[in-house]
Formats: structure tokens, sequence, C-alpha cells
């Protein structure tokens, strides 16, 4: 075989394997969205006004849609990310701004809000036979209604303001060149704390088997349980530093506010490539669908199209994600077979 095949044989191969890879699809729909927004925005969406009005929203949705991936590759769903968000910014809230302690004690507070929620979730899909979307419902309205008669009973008010010191307002609420927040970076090292979980260490696969095959995890002897409280306490962890950022930037917590959190992340994470079906799914192809959203929710407003337009592409990149997904996976378990 002369050079020149051996070549041509190994673009394909690595074709067929770029094909086979769950983030393939997010990877086509972003660059396409971007090139979409890109014409109709002109020099503005693609000056430093767009690309922070959209990254900022991709960094608050996107740390919280990194453990929701997680979760939905292990055959999990958490849908009380739109009750933490909010509870963990009145805790936080609440310490700092009504009863005057530290920071970080407030945000100690608030954290421990999230993974206190992310615990008792854990425990329940773990100690019942209740599917966790149906749990997660349940605690979402149980700590709404505890944050709400908590804030009114201390408070007597459904808001509280903060105003934080400048070191922390640096580290957590912080706009560079007043356009760029400091969330960003968090979002980029949890990112990077994910991908070393999900792509690097033997937990990555534990997390794959769970949503495989669950009772064979368990009988290869995955701490399945164990194994299902720590993502969920990831989850709740996320979604309450989210919450205490909000509190860092905005210097104000809200009862009502984090529920568009529970669809977005997911629609991130399916846009992403992760299968709902579970035990398929990648971190960088959730950052790109995290991306790809962010970009149709702010590109609307650059091009100046109606809102709804932005409804109906990000239900068509579902729908395709959706579709393109299996066909993926598809293509994979045939390249798996012809191997053995």
């Amino acid at each position: 075989m002369n050079p020149s095949q051996t070549q041509t044989g190994a673009r394909r191969l690595s074709l067929g394997a770029l094909a086979r890879r769950p983030e393939t699809g997010s990877l086509i729909g972003f660059v396409v969205v971007f090139a979409f927004f890109a014409a109709l925005g002109g020099p503005v969406f693609m000056g430093a006004p767009g690309w922070s009005s959209w990254l900022n929203i991709a960094a608050e949705v996107g740390i919280i849609a990194l453990p929701v991936g997680l979760l939905m590759i292990s055959g999990e769903f958490d849908i009380s990310v739109g009750s933490t968000v909010p509870a963990a910014s009145m805790m936080t809230a609440m310490l700092a701004g009504h009863y005057d302690l530290p920071a970080s004690v407030a945000i100690i507070g608030g954290l421990t809000t999230g993974l206190a929620i992310g615990f008792v979730n854990g425990l329940l899909v773990t100690r019942t036979s209740i599917p966790s979307l149906i749990i997660t419902i349940g605690v979402m309205f149980a700590v709404m209604g505890l944050t709400l008669g908590f804030a009114v009973m201390i408070k007597g008010s459904t808001s509280v303001s903060y105003v934080p010191d400048p070191t922390t307002k640096f580290l957590l609420g912080q706009f560079i060149n007043n356009m760029f927040s400091v969330t960003i970076l968090w979002w980029l090292g949890f990112a990077a704390i994910f991908f070393y979980v999900l792509h690097v260490s033997p937990l990555g696969n534990w997390i794959l088997a769970l949503g495989g095959d669950r009772e064979s995890a368990r009988n290869a002897g995955i701490p399945i349980d164990k194994v299902t409280i720590g993502l969920f306490m990831a989850s709740g962890f996320c979604a309450a530093f989210v919450g205490v950022a909000q509190v860092m930037t905005y210097q104000q917590a809200q009862v009502a506010g984090g529920q568009a959190f529970i669809f977005n992340s997911i629609m991130c994470v399916v846009i992403g490539g992760v299968l709902l079906t579970g035990g398929a799914g990648s971190i960088l192809g959730i950052l790109l669908g995290t991306m790809t959203f962010a970009v149709v929710n702010q590109g609307v407003f650059f091009a100046a199209l109606d809102p709804n337009v932005g409804s109906i592409i990000v239900g068509a990149l579902l729908l395709a994600a959706v579709l393109s997904n299996d066909t993926f996976r598809a293509l994979a378990m045939s390249a798996a077979a012809k191997k053995t």
C-alpha cells in the first residue's frame, strides 16, 4: 500500500471516529447557530458586547448543567436545582445582610444548603424505588415553601439585600471591563474538575456504568448508592454556588428565582449529546450545548428578531439533538460490534 492510500485510510478512520463521538452533533449545532447569529448580528454580536452577553449567560447555566449532565449520564434527573439556587442565595443574603455575619460564614451557609438538599435527594433516590424525577420535583416544592416561609417569618419580605465587601465581590461577583463576569472563570474551573471526574478518574467509568445498566454495575461491585448520593450533592453544590454568586453580583436575593435553570440546564445537556436514557455523554459536549443555548438566547436580541424565534430555534435544536444522539450512538455500537 502506498503512502497516499495510507493517509486516505487514516483520514477516513479519523472522520469515522469523529462521527461516533457524542459531542459531534453539538459541535455542528454550535457552529451553525453561531454563524447564523454572527451574520445577522454583525459587528456588535461579534464584538465584546456580544461575546460577554452570551458567555455570562452560559457561565451561570453551565455551572449547573455540568453536574446535571453527570446525573443524566448516570440515569438520574435533578429538578430541584430550580429551588436550590434561590434557597442558597436567600441563606447567604440572610446570614450576611440580616444577621451581619462575615461573608465567609454566609457563603459557607449558602453552599451547605445546596449540599444538604443534594444529600436529601440522593438519600431518597437510593432508599426508595421512586424515580429521581418525581423525588426531586417533590423536594423542589418543599424547598420553595421552606425558603418562602423562613424569609417572610424572619425578614418579613421575599427579598433580602446585601452589599458584599470588595474582596468577596471581586472573587464571586466582579465584571471584568464591566462586561465579562468572573463567573465565566469559575465555569471553566468547574468544567476542568468534572472533565477529570468523567474522563480521567475511575469514577467516570462508574457513572457511565450506572447509566448503562444499574444492576450490572451493582453486581460488578460499584458502590452505586454512594456514587448517586455524591452526584446529587455535586448538583446541589453547583446550584448553590450560582445562587451565592448571584447575591454577590446583583446584591440581592429573591425567593422567586431559579426556576428557569431547571429546563435550561437539561436543554444544554441534551443539546450537548447526553442521552436521555443515560449511559453516554461528555463534558465537552455539555460545554458546547451550553454555549449553543446561550448564543441563541442572546443572539435573537442582537439580531433584532422576535423572541419567539429563539424558542423555535432552541426547540428545533433539542429535537435535532435527540435524533442525532441516537444516530451517533448507533454508529458507535456498530463500530464496536465490528471490532469484536
